[in-house]
């Protein structure tokens, strides 16, 4: 008996590999004829065809994360002197109990 299960779980376990495979298989096709279709009709209307291309660079990344800061003061200290520093504030939003007994 377990024999059979062993080899109906190996049976079913094969059909999902191959179901999941299959459907990767069409996600691709689809993929791909859908560049072919933008390929296409880039030719056809004479403009450059470009490859679906995703560039990452930490160095491009980082300048572009400064441009997008806002400008600081040029002299860190100005700031200081002209008395812009800020005063922090004790902040508690909790009101203290006395454990339930």
């Amino acid at each position: 008996m377990t024999l059979i299960l062993r080899f109906l779980l190996r049976v079913l376990l094969l059909a999902a590999g191959l179901v999941f495979a299959a459907s990767v298989l069409a996600a691709f096709a689809l993929l791909l004829a859908l560049w072919s279709v933008r390929a296409l009709w880039a030719r056809l209307t004479g403009r450059p065809v470009a490859p679906f291309v995703m560039r990452m660079g930490s160095g491009s990344a980082f300048a572009a994360m400064m441009r997008r800061a806002p400008p600081a003061s040029r002299t860190p200290r100005a700031d200081t002197a002209a008395g812009v520093r800020t005063r922090l504030v004790d902040v508690s939003d909790v009101e203290p109990r006395s454990p339930a007994s």
